[in-house]
């Protein structure tokens, strides 16, 4: 896989420290896959430590640390996942939410819907040459 430094980019978003609590969290080593592009995706994910690579084509489009979010679009409109991702760090872990707890998480807490659609909202406009 090829990192290309120029392409990594580092997410700015809100850090979802509310999803740190989740009880599904998983280990992943150091360049193990959590999805591969084009998986059918039915849960987003929440890094609860370390890192994970979005990656493309072999390009690293945004590294998601502590706090991030990634894996929402497939969640959110049941098509395939549109990139990989990777552990980019030893101790990543992961919290899994599925539709019934995001739908929970945004009863509970409405702002976390709009910090969703913000991260969205920021990748596409960074993907698409808008920011």
């Amino acid at each position: 896989m090829t990192i290309n430094s120029e392409t990594v980019r580092h997410s700015s978003v809100t850090s979802f420290s509310i999803l740190k609590r989740e009880r599904d969290v998983r280990s992943i080593e150091p360049g193990q896959p959590i999805f591969i592009e084009g998986d059918v995706g039915d849960v987003m994910y929440a890094v609860v430590e370390g890192a994970v690579n979005i990656v493309r084509k072999e390009q690293v489009l945004e590294t998601i640390g502590e706090g991030g979010i990634f894996g929402e679009l497939a969640l959110l409109d049941e098509r395939p996942r549109s990139a990989s991702a990777i552990a980019a760090t030893t101790n990543c872990k992961v919290a899994v939410i599925d539709l019934k707890r995001f739908s929970v998480l945004v009863q509970q807490t409405p702002f976390f819907a709009i910090e969703v659609m913000r991260v969205m909202a920021e990748r596409l406009r960074r993907n698409t040459g808008a920011d």
